[in-house]
């Protein structure tokens, strides 16, 4: 049932539909693992890496929130369910328990990586298809590779 109709042609649709719930993905364990640390990170570098891991959260759930509504806008229903998350993250397991702080920045620095690696390819994926979701894409590894200069330097 197409409750939108897109303007893309059904091959691009394809193509940038799984794109965008890909993005989705990989955008909420993004927040959802900087959230899982931030509660358990210790260690003498705390307040500050605390306080970093949650701007990380604001921006995956922002960016998340516009690859949603624009998979919506092309009439394709976003699947931020915890099950849909869990099996198509691209980010490995996060740490149970404490995680001391040069270890926390070690996985958020993994995390940002896997993210940024895979949100390069829908940046090529979407260039022909949809530039618009393409601008999108451009527009959140920015901010990402941003969020990971900042990690890499922590540990520097």
């Amino acid at each position: 049932m197409y409750v939108v109709k897109s303007p893309l042609a059904d091959a691009d649709l394809k193509t940038v539909s799984e794109a965008l719930q890909g993005a989705l993905v990989d955008l909420v364990d993004l927040s959802l693992v900087a959230k899982q640390i931030h509660w358990n990170v210790v260690g003498p570098r705390f307040r500050s890496i605390h306080l970093q891991l949650d701007e990380v959260v604001a921006s995956a759930r922002t960016h998340s929130d516009t690859v949603a509504e624009r998979a919506s806008a092309l009439g394709v229903p976003p699947d931020g369910r915890a099950a849909t998350v869990s099996s198509g993250s691209g980010i490995g397991t996060t740490p149970a328990g404490w995680i001391k702080d040069g270890d926390a920045v070690g996985a958020m620095v993994d995390a940002l990586g896997a993210v940024i690696t895979r949100m390069r390819k829908r940046v090529e994926a979407t260039g022909t298809p949809d530039p618009v979701s393409q601008d999108i894409f451009i527009g959140i590894t920015a901010d990402l590779e941003k969020h990971h200069w900042m990690f890499q330097a922590e540990n520097a």
